[in-house]
């Protein structure tokens, strides 16, 4: 498999995956002001997966709650595709058992919407830096 990957000091890229437009603009926006390269976005789980198949990005952050797939079926066809894939689950706070779910399966992070624009950057790196999930929030 070829991946952008990069080694070194090289930008990171980091695919959206979220129903709601708004919302993936906030992503985006944190993301490129924390340095990243937004390498691609996606409006559900299916479509995301795709997306990431073909675009192989270094980071991935995923909505929970979605239609067509939800973020845990998205989740395990991206880890069943890239072992190695690095995801950060987005959701919202009523949505605990399946962040833990998530945790377990292999994301390498969380964060509880409304979140604070530091808290995704930080869970970006410690993503990057295989680091343990945070609080959340």
């Amino acid at each position: 498999m070829t991946s952008n990957r990069s080694q070194g000091g090289t930008t990171q890229s980091v695919l959206i995956i979220d129903d709601l437009p708004f919302m993936r603009k906030m992503l985006r926006g944190i993301a490129e002001t924390s340095g990243f390269t937004v390498a691609g976005e996606a409006s559900n789980g299916k479509e995301g997966v795709k997306q990431y198949v073909l675009l192989e990005p270094n980071l991935v952050l995923l909505d929970i709650t979605m239609p067509v797939m939800d973020g845990i079926t998205a989740l395990r066809k991206i880890l069943a595709y890239d072992p190695e894939a690095r995801v950060v689950m987005c959701s919202a706070l009523s949505e605990e058992g399946l962040i833990q779910r998530a945790l377990q399966i292999g994301a390498r992070d969380y964060v509880v919407k409304p979140f604070l624009p530091q808290r995704v950057s930080n869970a970006l790196f410690r993503a990057l830096d295989n680091g343990a999930p945070g609080l959340g929030f």
